[in-house]
């Protein structure tokens, strides 16, 4: 498939979209995998856990609608699938398997047994189709995100295509149904879906019903699909004056519904406000507003979030077993603060230690245009094939 990933468009796009660099968004990225890290270590408080859990899942959320808009955002019309999928590829898949088999490496190391099922589906990132806890958490435990990412990627040039072809006012009504089908889908599970038994005493929430809702790359699809739709709103001009302060204050709101319900619809609860964070990010960036995330150190930590994600987790689990710390313990605040912080101290040197020799260089050597034209994009994100920071 080598034809560019473009349409006719009905809607005029005054912002240039992909001339226009969002280091707000790149900073909004560092919040996400912070709270990610936050969700995984409170497993080690007793006590507040749902606080933190819930946090971790709103940010999960959070990279995917974000995802879709930076895409979106940034990926040039002349630009064909082939090479945004050897991008994608040359983004993704290096650092999950050096992360892969270094954290297989201390399993055995720690007398843990490796089940040959496991390897393939998380060595291709396909664990996330299978309803089984104990495939997609296997060998990086985070990686299930990224097996909904890659169907993501995959069905990225036929959606752009279609978006592109929309007025505003029909991109209005599409994240509309998006966003109605999101609210639906906890519903549709608990009617349709056989519950099953939980996989885990840590994990009781997790059963087929929640594994449709929260882990089914096609139903978290939604969240990316309205992430390129709103984006694309966004660079027609067409967006409402929302803030950041006001859209973040929607965002807390949304976190607080989020958990006084089900933790299967989480997404349903703050959905909305996570877009409205990121548009009002964008616009920001755009329009030469003020914005506290485009802080250089912010932008920073951003390009290291990707691999500060998938290191954190081992990091925790494995520090909290040399410290003799028990899940749901009883450490109390001023403990959380002197454990928690080294532990995030150590997954940032690892992730930069990442991010330097695998991901930038897997970046540079497979991520780049190789054709005559790659001098116009020399000024472009290495990471997201984008202009999303200086």
């Amino acid at each position: 498939m080598t034809q560019a990933i473009t349409g006719p468009t009905s809607t005029r796009t005054p912002t240039a979209s992909h001339e226009h660099r969002l280091p707000t968004l790149t900073g909004m990225r560092f919040a996400a995998a912070a709270a990610v890290f936050l969700c995984h270590f409170s497993l080690y408080i007793r006590g507040n856990g749902d606080f933190w859990r819930t946090l971790g899942e709103v940010g999960v959320s959070f990279f995917f609608v974000l995802s879709g808009f930076v895409l979106t955002w940034s990926t040039r019309p002349e630009t064909t699938a082939r090479t945004f999928w050897r991008r994608r590829a040359a983004k993704v898949y290096p650092n999950h398997l050096v992360v892969a088999a270094a954290h297989a490496g201390l399993l055995l190391l720690t007398g843990k047994a490796i089940v040959a099922a496991q390897i393939l589906p998380t060595a291709t990132l396909t664990q996330s189709w299978l309803p089984r806890f104990n495939l997609m958490t296997a060998l990086s435990p985070v990686s299930w995100t990224l097996s909904c990412e890659v169907f993501f990627y995959l069905a990225f040039p036929l959606l752009v295509r279609q978006i592109r072809r929309m007025s505003t006012a029909t991109l209005w009504w599409v994240a509309g149904a998006l966003v109605a089908t999101i609210f639906a889908l906890p519903a549709i599970a608990l009617h349709f879906i056989p519950a099953g038994q939980p996989v885990a005493p840590l994990l009781p929430y997790l059963n087929n019903d929640t594994w449709f809702v929260g882990f089914f790359p096609l139903a978290r699809l939604l969240e990316f699909a309205l992430g390129m739709t709103v984006a694309r709103i966004v660079a027609a001009g067409k967006w409402p004056q929302i803030g950041l302060l006001p859209a973040t204050a929607l965002l807390a709101l949304g976190y607080w519904m989020a958990m006084e319900t089900l933790l299967c619809s989480f997404a349903a609860a703050t959905v909305v406000p996570i877009a409205l964070v990121i548009c009002a990010g964008a616009v920001a960036d755009v329009e030469g507003h003020p914005s506290p995330l485009r802080h250089p150190y912010l932008i920073w930590l951003g390009e290291v979030s990707f691999a500060l994600y998938l290191v954190h987790k081992p990091v925790i689990d494995y520090g909290a077993k040399l410290l003799g710390i028990p899940h749901f313990s009883t450490m109390g605040l001023t403990e959380q603060v002197v454990v928690g912080i080294p532990m995030l101290i150590v997954s940032l040197l690892l992730a930069w230690l990442l991010h330097l020799a695998v991901e930038r260089p897997a970046m540079r050597h497979w991520g780049r245009p190789r054709t005559a034209s790659a001098g116009r994009h020399r000024g472009a994100c290495p990471h997201c094939g984008g202009r999303l920071a200086p």
